[in-house]
């Protein structure tokens, strides 16, 4: 991206609107209610023929340093800083207000290009708000619609005129290519055919949890600063927010979540917009870190966050976080362990890593976890090799026999990585019991080293040659 533009202005302006409108995406949540964004959340915009990276911040409030708003002005602040331009948010139909009045002076002593835009002025009666804007001081408002998309041609003109054509429009890079597929005849002609796991791309991994277990901590103190909003409040995450840093040289692009709390408890409309954000962070996510509160560990919500990982396909590690605050240390690891192997036998093997977000322990070993983990969900097997393997397992242990009639299994292949999928042929799938299921799974989890990723097994009829022929008389 070219360059970087931040989205500021006070609460219920719009921001996240106009925001979702440049991304092409509703990435943002938006709601009547003020003050819906509290982190900085970057995206890639598209306006005309313009490209850059765009960043929703919280409403500007007037607030002490020590309170929450105090917290989400500090962040605003950071992204204004760390933007090359900013586009100042008011609204035409509202009017403006004493807030307003503080914000453009304190764009003012930032030296940096803002672009007025006036919101809403789509609305009857906007014509005295967008005149009004004129007393700010910071030249010729843009008259715009985020939520009908008008005046966008007039913004891409305005950020142009403030940026520059050189800064605008530079000369293109050659990107890396990434997420390559292998097609369905790669390693069929060589069974033994093994691709090796591409330690170069770009990780994708989400953070999870339940409210207040220290996801957005955990974040901070990878990046090295206070990036995403803290405190002691439960559910200050609202959005899924996605930060990029780089550990050992590879690109880690992290999203922080808002915490799910028990389905029941989730009545405000707000929270399950959060909610549904979460989800969607995990879908797009290839390594999911679940952070448990080692404090208070394996409460049913805590489970069936797990679950929801794991039938998503994701690969999952566990994170016991606040491990600064465990007194018998020992003690509670040998509980954690014991809790872990009984109640996600789905998962058998998962690796779980005791860390303090708040004092840095154990985020290496995290790191390395989550990367071995990615390998593992990527992890091709040849297909000779499950065959010997399947040969080698149905003789020690043969499928049973049903109505009679001994089950067989013929042939084995991997169909697929990114959860591991295999398929097997064999005779009447439908009547394999699931005691037997269990048993290969497991067995391609211990000999194939496969710990704590979803193992999917798909079994299907074995083609009869003589169908279709005529039976002699």
């Amino acid at each position: 991206m070219s360059f970087t533009v931040a989205i500021v202005g006070r609460p219920n302006v719009g921001k996240s609107t106009l925001f979702n409108r440049l991304v092409g995406k509703k990435l943002a949540l938006v709601d009547d209610t003020p003050g819906v964004t509290r982190d900085r959340r970057p995206g890639d915009a598209k306006l005309v023929d313009l490209r850059f990276t765009i960043i929703d911040t919280a409403g500007l409030e007037e607030a002490g340093a020590d309170t929450l708003e105090g917290r989400m002005r500090a962040q605003t602040e950071m992204a204004i800083d760390e933007a090359d331009l900013s586009l100042f948010v008011v609204d035409a139909k509202f009017g403006l207000t004493p807030v307003d009045q503080t914000l453009a002076e304190m764009l003012r002593r930032r030296g940096k290009p803002v672009v007025l835009v006036a919101n809403k002025s789509e609305a009857r009666g906007s014509d005295s708000g967008f005149y009004d804007a004129y007393t700010l001081g910071l030249g010729e408002p843009v008259p715009i619609s985020a939520e009908h998309g008008q005046g966008m041609i007039d913004l891409r003109d305005a950020i142009v005129e403030a940026i520059g054509e050189e800064r605008a429009f530079p000369e293109p890079d050659d990107e890396a290519e990434t997420d390559v597929v292998l097609t369905e005849g790669e390693g069929e002609e060589d069974e033994e055919f093994e691709p090796e796991y591409d330690d170069t791309k770009p990780l994708r991994v989400a953070i999870v949890g339940r409210p207040n277990a220290g996801k957005s901590t955990l974040i901070n103190r990878f990046l090295g600063e206070d990036r995403l909003l803290t405190g002691p409040e439960a559910g200050i995450t609202r959005d899924s927010i996605s930060v990029e840093w780089d550990w050992r040289g590879r690109t880690i692009k992290m999203f922080d979540t808002a915490g799910m709390r028990k389905k029941a408890r989730v009545q405000e409309k707000l929270e399950k917009l959060s909610v549904a954000d979460t989800l969607r962070a995990v879908r797009f996510a290839e390594t999911v870190v679940i952070v448990f509160d080692a404090t208070i560990p394996f409460e049913k919500q805590d489970i069936q966050i797990v679950d929801f990982v794991l039938r998503e396909g994701r690969a999952a590690v566990l994170a016991f976080n606040k491990w600064d605050l465990v007194e018998d240390t020992q003690a509670v690891l040998a509980d954690l362990r014991e809790k872990t192997e009984r109640l996600l036998p789905q998962a058998r093997g998962i690796r779980a890593v005791p860390m303090s977000g708040q004092t840095g322990y154990g985020l290496d070993k995290l790191m390395q976890n989550i990367v071995d983990t990615d390998k593992v969900w990527n992890k091709r097997i040849s297909t000779a090799k499950l065959n010997r393997w399947l040969d080698s397992v149905t003789t020690q242990h043969p499928p049973p026999a049903v109505s009679g009639r001994r089950l067989k299994l013929k042939y084995m292949t991997q169909v697929k990585a990114r959860p591991p999928a295999f398929m097997i042929s064999c005779t009447r799938p439908d009547a394999l019991p699931e005691s037997y299921v269990r048993y290969l799974t497991n067995g391609l989890r211990a000999d194939f080293d496969m710990p704590g990723v979803p193992i999917r097994i798909h079994f299907k009829a074995g083609e009869n040659p003589f169908e279709g022929r005529k039976r002699r008389r």
